[in-house]
Order: C-alpha cells, then sequence, then structure tokens
C-alpha cells in the first residue's frame, strides 16, 4: 500500500536524476548561465500527484481495499475521497474516521451509499474543533453501534458546565439529541466515564433505540436514575445495565419496575443505594444471571 501511494506521490526516477544532475554540474565547468538554464529545464520535468489527471489516480487507488483507502484517507483530496465512497466503500461494514474526514458531505455520502455500514467509530480524539453539522440532513441509520470518541475541547451539547470568565468560553458540541433520530438500531451505548452525561441524554437516546440490548452510563456522576423507568419501558430488549458510580437515587430506583424487565446483567457497584434499595432491586429482577 506504502509504495503504491509513494509512486502517486512522486516518479521516483527523477529523484535519481536530480541527484545525477547536481553531480554533473558540480564535476563540470560550466557557466552558470547554463547551470540556470539545466536547473530550469529539470524543473519542468517533475510529476506529482497533483498534476495526475483524476482517471489515472481513480485507476492507481482501485488497487487499494477499503480498509487501506481508509488508511491513506487522510492525506488523499477530500472531494475525491467522498467521490470514492459510492465507488470503493459500498460493502463497508465497519468504518472509524478520523477528525479531519468527518464532515457533513462524508457522512451524507455513507449514509447513502454505504447501506451494509453496521458499526461507526467517529474519532475527535485530537479535534480542536468540529466541522459546522448545522446542514447535517441524513446519517447511517443502519448502525448497530456508534463510537464517539471525544478530546477535551469536544463536548456533548447541553452537557458542560457554563465558568463565568472576563473572556467568552465557546464550546464545539456534539448533538446528542438531534443524533438519536439517526440510530434506530443501535444494540449497545457505552458512554462510560462521559462526565457530562445527564438523564436526559439517556433518556433522548432511548426514545428511538427499541432494540438497546446493552447500555453503559459508569462514572456517568451526573446520572441519578431519573430517566431509568421510561428506558426500561421503551427499550424491552436491554438486558445489560451499568450504572456504576453513578449517582443514583433511591426514590428513582425504587420506583423502577424491576419485574417486568429482561435484564441479566445490572452493575450498581460504587453507588449511594441504601441496603433496602439494593434487596429491592435484587429481589425483583426474574432473568439476573
Amino acid at each position: 500500500m506504502t509504495s503504491i501511494f509513494d509512486m502517486t506521490r512522486r516518479v521516483t526516477r527523477h529523484d535519481l536524476e536530480d541527484h545525477n544532475l547536481k553531480s554533473f554540474i558540480e564535476d563540470n565547468d560550466i557557466s552558470e548561465e547554463r547551470k540556470e538554464q539545466i536547473r530550469r529545464l529539470s524543473s519542468k520535468k517533475k510529476a506529482t500527484i497533483e498534476k495526475l489527471p483524476d482517471r489515472v489516480l481513480q485507476q492507481i487507488f482501485s488497487y487499494l481495499s477499503a480498509t487501506q483507502m481508509l488508511a491513506v484517507g487522510r492525506v488523499a483530496n477530500l472531494d475525491y475521497f467522498t467521490h470514492l465512497i459510492g465507488s470503493r466503500f459500498t460493502e463497508l461494514r465497519n468504518c472509524e474516521l478520523a477528525t479531519d474526514l468527518i464532515t457533513p458531505n462524508v457522512l451524507h455520502e455513507m449514509a447513502n451509499k454505504c447501506l451494509k455500514l453496521q458499526h461507526l467509530t467517529l474519532d475527535f480524539s485530537t479535534a480542536m474543533q468540529l466541522h459546522d453539522f448545522t446542514d447535517l440532513q441524513i446519517f447511517p441509520s443502519r448502525l448497530k453501534s456508534l463510537t464517539l470518541c471525544l478530546s477535551e475541547n469536544i463536548f456533548l451539547e447541553g452537557t458542560y458546565e457554563k465558568v463565568e470568565d472576563e473572556e467568552e468560553e465557546v464550546y464545539e458540541t456534539v448533538n446528542v439529541f438531534k443524533l438519536k433520530q439517526f440510530v434506530p438500531n443501535l444494540r449497545v451505548v457505552n458512554l462510560w466515564g462521559v462526565p457530562f452525561i445527564t438523564d436526559d441524554h439517556v433518556d433522548a437516546l432511548s426514545s428511538n433505540t427499541a432494540h438497546l440490548e446493552c447500555l453503559c452510563v459508569n462514572y456517568c456522576t451526573k446520572v441519578t436514575g431519573s430517566c431509568l423507568k421510561l428506558v426500561l419501558q421503551r427499550c424491552k430488549r436491554l438486558k445489560s445495565l451499568f450504572l456504576a458510580h453513578a449517582s443514583l437515587e433511591n426514590k428513582y430506583i425504587q420506583d423502577v419496575p424491576w419485574d417486568k424487565t429482561q435484564l441479566e446483567e445490572l452493575d450498581i457497584r460504587g453507588t449511594e443505594l441504601s441496603t433496602d434499595t439494593i434487596i429491592s432491586v435484587l429481589t425483583r429482577l426474574q432473568h439476573l444471571r
């Protein structure tokens, strides 16, 4: 893969010619005017990837697999990469996109052309800012899992505490409330350790994920459990629920109809639930393994 891509970046023979030309000029008694003429003629012969026709590039990259294409996507022209989605990635089932490839146009193309895509990772971990997603009208809707990797500069909308300062602070956001309408087929939602997640976000996601089987909000310290009653009523296939180290409140947990759920796995470690609440929950879970 590397050799193919390097071949397109520069015709390798010119590197050798440059070396030979330099040696020729140094070893021969040539006037400065003549030397300059030779250099000018030599520079005109150099070929780079920018000068290759699109059809040639497409032929070269056609030898790469979809996985390899994603690996070199960071250095490819973004418009050309978007164009290739419809011709090279139609059979894609798993995909991880780096920050510079996560744009509305790319997501639109993947939603329309990658109909078999089931697992998607959007990696914002190195991002300092996001593209403008205001015009995002469509998102891959056949996903079974969606992973968002956030950097210290990227927050989920409505999940940050505003700090008053002399200078105005601007936060880049990922809109969970808008995103949920595009992911009705999710089976797993893992929000482990996102300190800004609240019951409102969990409630919003559950309102359009009827197929959900696993929900994890471990170490989400702003989750109190007020959303759980509705979540379990909507997501009747939910079998695994992870609430470790969340700020669960007894009144909310006791109000959940645990006996009507299909839960097989429940994690409430590190919470401050009372003994009575824990006994009430465990004795009503009929399918607990």
